[in-house]
């Protein structure tokens, strides 16, 4: 590369550059004059109608393609991790976990209630098995006139009135005989009894389990130890209030199954009136 200078003066700065190069295709001559802007008159550095590139191009002006004519490569766009979506993962294990206890609880209602009738009663909270603790008193089962009296109160099994009490779901107002009561017992019903003092509306949840089905009754009682007891067949719970649950397991696994005599057992066209004194003139009905 060489540097010339005009002669006969002082030194000057170089206008002249020489490369060894040719200029490039449409770029001004390095050696233009100062002042010209590097082309001729009239003329940006390029052909005419140019701005820097050729005419409609589309290049920006002045911008040199890379190597190869070919342009910077696009940048890719960087993508952002936002994490895992723990909405639906949550939603999916509580689905999971509903149908596990589902699943588990029909299993375990299917196991209890294939158990016998006897170890359900048995597994009640509070249950008084009397056909293992007293079995001379579930024993007997004969028919007796006149007053009986009962070793347990309310009675659960023994000797009883040729008549049965009506047992047709049978809300009574008023104390019943014991007498005609336990023959309902031998038939199978539940005879659900409370204090005479309970309140009103715990009287009414206890007669809305009763009124109307079959084998079930319901009266008040003197002396109770508790505030309601149930009596089935060789068996007695006592409770507290008629919201204790233990209420409905009691039905559920004694009606019908404590029965001495069998589903068949009647418990319509019996008697009907209270008072504790056993009706004795009631010996046509039937017999059972």
């Amino acid at each position: 590369m060489s540097i010339s200078t005009p002669g006969g003066g002082p030194e000057r700065r170089p206008n002249v550059v020489s490369t060894g190069k040719k200029p490039a295709a449409g770029r001004p001559a390095a050696g233009a004059k100062a002042g010209s802007g590097g082309a001729k008159p009239g003329s940006t550095g390029a052909k005419t109608g140019s701005t820097g590139a050729r005419a409609g191009s589309g290049k920006p002006v002045g911008t040199r393609p890379g190597a190869g004519g070919k342009g910077r490569k696009p940048i890719a766009p960087v993508k952002v991790s936002q994490g895992r979506s723990w909405g639906p993962i949550a939603l999916f294990v509580a689905v999971g976990v509903l149908a596990v206890a589902i699943i588990g609880y029909g299993a375990w209602a299917t196991f209890q209630g294939a158990k016998p009738w006897e170890d359900r009663a048995d597994a009640i909270d509070g249950i008084v098995n009397y056909r293992e603790k007293d079995k001379d008193l579930v024993a007997g089962g004969n028919h007796k006139t006149g007053p009986i009296t009962y070793t347990v109160l309310p009675p659960v099994a023994g000797p009883h009135n040729a008549a049965w009490q009506n047992c047709m779901g049978d809300v009574y107002p008023a104390q019943i005989a014991n007498e005609h009561a336990v023959h309902s017992l031998e038939h199978g019903t539940v005879w659900i009894t409370y204090r005479p003092d309970l309140p009103a509306d715990q009287v009414t949840k206890l007669a809305d389990k009763v009124r109307g089905k079959e084998k079930l009754m319901l009266s008040p009682f003197e002396g109770l130890d508790k505030p309601i007891s149930l009596q089935a067949w060789g068996y007695q719970l006592k409770v507290d209030n008629a919201d204790d649950g233990r209420i409905d397991e009691f039905i559920k696994t004694l009606k019908v199954n404590a029965s001495v005599e069998g589903p068949t057992a009647l418990c319509s066209q019996g008697i009907t009136a209270t008072g504790t004194t056993p009706r004795d003139d009631a010996q046509q009905m039937p017999q059972g």
